[in-house]
């Protein structure tokens, strides 16, 4: 293990240690302080795209080698669900770089979520640490899909980094409630700082044979200060609301990689002078198009970063420089946060929406000097009026 590294916050002193490895502790994360009362610190990841600039290329780079370390002969079919909301992108990028090393392979993605979609069948899990703790699966739709998903032997869980284990645990045990067949879990984060004693009771603690890929491994200790954090909830769950959360871009599953269309990012290339300096946003739980756009646009020569809005509250402290707050476009009243962007930082601004347009995201847009880009399904995206 590499030296105990010592961080005081606001919130508590939180001590990390970690093994040598491809990618070091500073190249990964830095630290912050949630403003939660179940959890007072934050791995503020650099190469995810959430609360910290990240460029495509970089994000792209990350899927690729955690897509790398999946045992290559994992007896399928094989079911990838990633963590909303910070783990979602990085779920659906690890899933395509799978598809993408080789080409024979099918595998079904599928992303929990904090909305209902409709009338679908919903499985729920628990977030114990979150502020936001009930998640959802949907039962896919499509036959095939559905088909995959219960007959599932391997199940690929995806989040941004492992510290208990626990919400892992969890979503594994409803899977299994539907279905009793999976024989195998495997672990994908950027970050695991469970520590060996845990890493090595997961067989037991999941009943089942568990792998895991992580860029970083690690363990970590947290001291709770004196500074009381903010007990509001960040989630009102309504089932009978209609949040305008989007069916077509993983929460009822996907066989194969999401795109983009040409013609729309031809459109935006057109509205970015040289050198000028972009931030493609994603809202919430719809990130990933915003990485697939941004990527785009980092293939074109253009100086590009990808990042997304959260409910998560964060104290600016360390990592977080600094928040801009807006109201929740998807209409739960709750507010949202934009952290590490000021006004006037980028020339551009393409904020990626699955939701209608509303008054929070035209007043996000009006703060940021931003554009509004509708994702109405894959291949349909319309730019909104702001000004």
């Amino acid at each position: 293990m590499v030296n105990p590294i010592e961080v005081v916050m606001p919130t508590g002193v939180l001590t990390i240690t970690t093994k040598p490895g491809k990618y070091s502790l500073p190249t990964l994360v830095d630290f912050a302080a949630r403003a939660n009362a179940k959890r007072g610190f934050l791995f503020v990841s650099k190469v995810l795209g959430k609360h910290w600039p990240a460029k495509p290329s970089a994000m792209r780079d990350v899927h690729e080698s955690l897509a790398s370390q999946i045992p290559p002969n994992l007896p399928g079919p094989v079911v990838f669900i990633s963590m909303a909301e910070t783990g979602i992108g990085l779920g659906q990028g690890v899933f395509e770089a799978y598809l993408d090393a080789e080409p024979s392979r099918h595998a079904l993605f599928m992303h929990t979520t904090r909305y209902r979609v409709g009338d679908h069948q919903l499985i729920e899990f628990a977030e114990e640490h979150s502020h936001a703790p009930r998640q959802f699966l949907h039962m896919p739709a499509d036959v095939t899909a559905r088909a995959m998903l219960m007959q599932a032997r391997s199940i690929i869980l995806v989040d941004d980094e492992s510290s208990t284990g626990n919400t892992f645990v969890n979503l594994a045990a409803a899977c299994r409630s539907l279905n009793q067949d999976i024989a195998h879990v495997h672990l994908v984060t950027l970050t695991n700082f469970m520590g060996h004693e845990a890493n090595a009771k997961l067989a037991k603690r999941f009943g089942l044979p568990v792998t895991y890929s992580a860029l970083l491994d690690g363990a970590f200790s947290f001291t709770p200060g004196q500074l009381q954090p903010n007990t509001a909830s960040a989630q009102r769950y309504d089932p009978a609301a209609d949040r305008g959360a989007s069916d077509r871009f993983g929460r009822l599953g996907m066989t194969r990689p999401l795109s983009v269309p040409q013609q729309f990012v031809d459109q935006v290339v057109q509205q970015i002078g040289h050198g000028e300096r972009v931030l493609v946003l994603g809202t919430g739980e719809f990130m990933h198009s915003a990485f697939l756009l941004g990527h785009k646009l980092e293939l074109r020569d253009i100086d590009v970063v990808v990042q997304s809005s959260t409910r998560s509250p964060i104290l600016e402290w360390g990592a977080i420089a600094n928040a801009i707050t807006f109201q929740d476009n998807y209409g739960e009243g709750i507010p949202n946060f934009l952290y590490n962007v000021r006004p006037g930082q980028y020339d551009h601004v393409f904020i990626c929406h699955e939701t209608a347009p509303n008054e929070a995201l035209l007043d996000l847009a009006t703060q940021l000097n931003g554009h509004l880009f509708h994702f109405r399904s894959e291949n349909l995206v319309e730019e909104i009026p702001v000004r």
